[in-house]
């Protein structure tokens, strides 16, 4: 999609850069996200700690992006599609933030683990990893490209990882029952499931405001209203 150039140069130049920093954020949280799950899988102590310093970073840049995004708005008072992109670029900063939040969770629950003997029952994150992480690229490649129908083809594949969770979580109940020593490293691996399945809630936040941003559409409680 071609962009129309605003009528005042300096106001493409402001929403470049923020749209920047919100492109560097995403991958800093995407390296985060992969640190703390490979400290899971790989049981690397160092890698989670990693994760969990990388909070930080992340946190600094939302709040860089929430200032330029107000300072943008409040000097050049942006209206439609311009309006559009600079307080999308402001949503997409919190939920990187919430994410970078997540990865921490994994990055602390996967530390716990590691003190113990490994589990053979973390193969059951695989899977919900594989999604959750599709999930978050996806949408933010739809952010990046204005890419409606890759942004509206996001927000199903939730439901499919929520029901992972929720088979996921089952499973590991019933282990709890059978082996009571392994009990917290069970509570772990759940709470671990429950991180990524909020990783895609996440992505599925921005995929709406990418299809808000492109297309001026709000889409979220589409599929509550429809029911009704």
């Amino acid at each position: 999609m071609v962009t129309q150039k605003h009528i005042l140069g300096t106001f493409d130049e402001a929403l470049s850069a923020l749209r920047n920093n919100v492109l560097m954020m995403a991958g800093l949280t995407e390296r985060s996200l992969e640190r703390a799950i490979k400290g899971l899988f790989n049981r690397d102590d160092n890698l989670c700690v990693t994760a969990i310093a990388d909070d930080e970073e992340i946190d600094q840049l939302e709040m860089q992006i929430d200032k330029d995004g107000v300072a943008i708005l409040l000097r050049f008072q942006p209206v439609a599609s311009d309006l559009r992109r600079v307080v999308s670029a402001m949503k997409l900063s919190s939920n990187l933030e919430r994410l970078g939040d997540q990865a921490t969770n994994i990055a602390r629950r996967a530390r716990k683990l590691n003190q113990h003997p490994p589990l053979s029952e973390v193969d059951l994150i695989g899977p919900m990893r594989e999604k959750a992480m599709a999930m978050f690229k996806d949408s933010v490649d739809a952010y990046v490209r204005e890419d409606v129908e890759l942004a509206r083809a996001i927000v199903p594949r939730d439901h499919s990882l929520d029901e992972l969770n929720r088979v996921v979580s089952r499973k590991l109940i019933a282990r709890m029952t059978q082996d009571r020593e392994q009990l917290r490293g069970y509570l772990n691996l759940m709470f671990v499931a429950r991180a990524l399945e909020r990783v895609g809630d996440h992505a599925t936040n921005i995929a709406e405001d990418a299809v808000y941003a492109a297309a001026a559409e709000d889409i979220r409680h589409q599929s509550l209203t429809a029911s009704v």
